[in-house]
């Protein structure tokens, strides 16, 4: 499946029929088995519909960095970004890129 950055915005959370992706590197994964997490009101609700590279490289909730940027990070951080794409790769099923 390929969605628009536009398109993956639609799964959220804010509609419980449909399930909640977060993309990593322009791959989506479904995460609606961690929605306490990932759906409204979860801890990580922010990365739901997008792709959260940047703010999980960053280690940051915070909006302006939920974006698929990876522009000026450290090495450090992309370190990290591939260590939780790791993560989610072991938990969460890919099911799609995200295209331009």
């Amino acid at each position: 499946m390929e969605l628009t950055a536009q398109q993956l915005k639609a799964y959220d959370g804010s509609d419980p029929s449909k399930p909640i992706y977060v993309a990593i590197k322009g791959r989506i994964f479904d995460v609606t088995t961690g929605n306490s997490f990932y759906g409204p009101g979860g801890a990580y609700c922010m990365f739901a519909g997008k792709d959260a590279s940047r703010a999980l490289a960053k280690m940051s909730k915070n909006e302006e960095d939920v974006t698929p940027s990876l522009d000026g990070l450290s090495e450090k951080e992309m370190g990290v970004l591939n260590d939780w794409e790791k993560k989610f790769e072991a938990k969460y099923p890919i099911v799609g890129t995200v295209i331009s």
